[in-house]
């Protein structure tokens, strides 16, 4: 009976490491999960036959995404890619003329104005799932990231790129201005408003090696599987720390980019004075002080 349980269970064991099942991951119609390291998640966008253009499915499909891994006591840390060429080719031209023609269709004009203002809000909220999401998010770029790829990028913690990557700001040349994130958070990852508007302006191409330079990216890689391997390692290596250190520093590190710092050091304060009383931090100081093997920590 044990046996049995333990091969019905949605996880089993490989050398200590836990690794669930495919069937009890989240399924989405857009995007697929694995866990290729103990606590690691893999989001992949899964549109390659459409360069992983991001249409009305796939925007409610982060959002559900995000949000269930945030709330997932496994997952410590989510590496994200796309499947096929490239990472992406942005929105989807399709699904942004049926929305355009959906909104004309309303005649009465503060009704359509609030249709395109319900839509906004909604993608808005796909691409912040990313930064509300308490794990930390690492992005693997490959090929083309463009538009919504900008937005989607900007709101991870970290971006690893190949060397044939390249990115674009494209909405203008679509006569657009950016409005759900880049505009927010393309200055913060840059830290140069000149580039950025720069970018947004001319909508140019950003190739990797600039990229590097202007500090979109952390690191470029030669290929994209050797670019993934770099994720998941560094993804590994944060997710053997204390998830509960790990989680409460994503929290302020994202809640002091627009305050003050007197406010982001209330914020820590308040955090820890629960933090500290957690058995991570015992744990941690025992092994660091017996200089004996890394700790093992509970899911958080």
């Amino acid at each position: 009976m044990h046996t049995l349980t333990k091969i019905f269970s949605n996880k089993f064991s490989i050398y200590g490491a836990v690794i669930r099942f495919a069937s009890s991951l989240p399924k989405y119609e857009t995007l697929t999960v694995s866990v290729p390291r103990k606590n690691v998640y893999h989001v992949e966008m899964s549109r390659p036959q459409k360069l992983n253009t991001v249409n009305k499915v796939m925007w409610g499909d982060l959002k559900d995404c995000f949000r269930a891994l945030h709330d997932d006591a496994e997952c410590r840390v989510i590496v994200l890619s796309g499947q096929g060429k490239l990472f992406t080719a942005g929105i989807d031209l399709n699904s942004l003329i049926e929305y355009f023609s959906t909104a004309n269709d309303i005649e009465d004009i503060g009704r359509r104005g609030r249709f395109l203002y319900k839509y906004i809000k909604e993608c808005q909220d796909s691409i912040s799932s990313l930064e509300d999401c308490i794990k930390p998010v690492l992005t693997v770029i490959h090929g083309a990231c463009i538009g919504a790829g900008v937005d989607l990028i900007t709101a991870a913690d970290m971006r690893y790129c190949t060397e044939d990557a390249w990115f674009q700001v494209k909405e203008v040349e679509v006569g657009l201005a950016p409005d759900v994130g880049t505009l927010q958070r393309l200055p913060k990852v840059i830290g140069s408003a000149s580039i950025v508007r720069e970018l947004c302006y001319t909508a140019r191409k950003v190739y990797a090696k600039e990229a590097l330079d202007i500090g979109l990216v952390s690191k470029v890689l030669p290929d994209k599987e050797s670019a993934i391997a770099h994720a998941l390692s560094l993804a590994a290596d944060i997710a053997s720390k204390s998830p509960v250190a790990v989680q409460a520093t994503k929290q302020n590190l994202v809640f002091s980019l627009e305050k003050t710092n007197a406010e982001g050091l209330e914020h820590i304060a308040l955090l820890n004075t629960v933090n500290h009383q957690s058995e991570d931090l015992t744990k941690s100081a025992i092994a660091m002080a017996s200089k004996g093997d890394k700790p093992e920590f509970e899911d958080y």
